[in-house]
């Protein structure tokens, strides 16, 4: 039986809860029981990828009855302590507060590979573009700049080991070597293209990054299904997988150009609205940041807009066969063209 089989039984996960989080609740006298929810499980014969939700009923010592929400992440092939430890280094360093939250790091498991953590309860930046939900969505993408901010003016973090490979576009997982050689084997029609705008790409960051020695924690995957609204005044960021040093305008390329696509590619807000938002953004990021935005930053954010432009064409290309799907490559084609006018090739 494949050891990740263990975290789907009541009975083992209940012994492993109490003896790991009893600890750190001192109101919970004891865990009554632990209803499981499989959110990803790819289990085979030695290896698996899960992401287990466990609500956990605690007992408080005066008799209160109340639950915790704990997720566990866990991969065979894929470290997880570096998601434990982003957490914990940020909870650490104030992500935690009554605006600006993280999902609480609770333990690391090295004998399933990973991280347990109490989860964040609230909907998700998504959802209210989904709902075209315009009073939401103003309240939410403020306090999501604000967020991001905090984050890129972390100072304390040189006793940190950040996973280097999520630092650099050429390296960030999978690899620009393993989409070349996807798109290759798939759509060699498309390769050429990506050879030129990986090209561009690249030469943008490395000059930037090799002419100051200063660099910025990043969250890596800034889109709006990672930004969770807790009430009006709370904000959570989630998912750290791809946490690391790098230019912080990354985060900001990347959240404007993903929010663009699921709202307007998605036909769910209309052009102008989704510019007066992105805009909305930048202003209340700036205002919290020690920099001002100028051309050359600017250029900086268009180069990671393009590029998570092409992560989601890569997405939408690899996501299953969809070679006979006319619609589908309709709009992937036109991504393409959008992002060569946006590149000039």
């Amino acid at each position: 039986m494949n050891k990740i089989e263990k975290l789907f039984d009541p009975e083992y996960i209940r012994k492993l809860l109490s003896r790991k989080l009893l600890p750190l609740y001192a109101d919970c006298a004891r865990l009554e029981k632990v209803e499981i929810i499989p959110h990803k499980k790819h289990v085979w014969d030695n290896t698996y990828h899960v992401v287990v939700e466990f609500k956990v009923y605690c007992e408080a010592k005066n008799g209160r009855k109340y639950k915790l929400p704990v997720f566990c992440s866990a991969h065979s092939e894929e470290d997880r302590s570096n998601v434990y430890n982003s957490l914990a280094f940020l909870w650490r360093s104030g992500f935690g507060d009554q605006h600006f939250s993280i999902p609480r790091p609770l333990f690391y498991s090295s004998h399933f590979n990973g991280t347990f953590y109490r989860g964040v309860s609230g909907r998700n930046l998504r959802y209210y573009i989904s709902n075209r939900d315009k009073a939401e969505i103003e309240k939410v993408v403020p306090q999501a700049a604000k967020w991001f901010a905090k984050l890129h003016n972390l100072k304390n973090f040189t006793d940190f080991n950040f996973d280097s490979n999520n630092s650099r576009i050429r390296t960030v997982i999978p690899g620009k070597d393993t989409i070349f050689q996807e798109i290759k084997q798939r759509y060699p029609h498309y390769l050429g293209f990506y050879e030129r705008a990986y090209d561009i790409f690249i030469k943008q960051e490395e000059e930037f990054l090799a002419s100051t020695e200063e660099r910025w924690v990043i969250h890596g995957d800034a889109h709006p299904e990672n930004i969770i609204k807790i009430n009006d005044i709370k904000t959570a960021i989630i998912d750290f997988t791809d946490m690391s040093l790098s230019d912080f305008t990354r985060d900001l390329g990347c959240f404007l150009q993903q929010f663009e696509y699921m709202a307007v590619q998605k036909q769910k807000l209309d052009p102008d609205y989704v510019a007066q938002i992105k805009k909305l953004f930048l202003d209340n990021y700036f205002a919290n940041s020690p920099y001002k935005l100028d051309a050359a930053l600017q250029a900086r954010i268009d180069n990671y807009y393009n590029w998570t432009m092409m992560r989601t064409i890569t997405y939408l290309l690899t996501a299953g066969v969809i070679n006979r799907d006319e619609a589908k490559m309709e709009k992937i084609n036109h991504l393409i063209n959008q992002l060569k006018d946006n590149l000039g090739i």
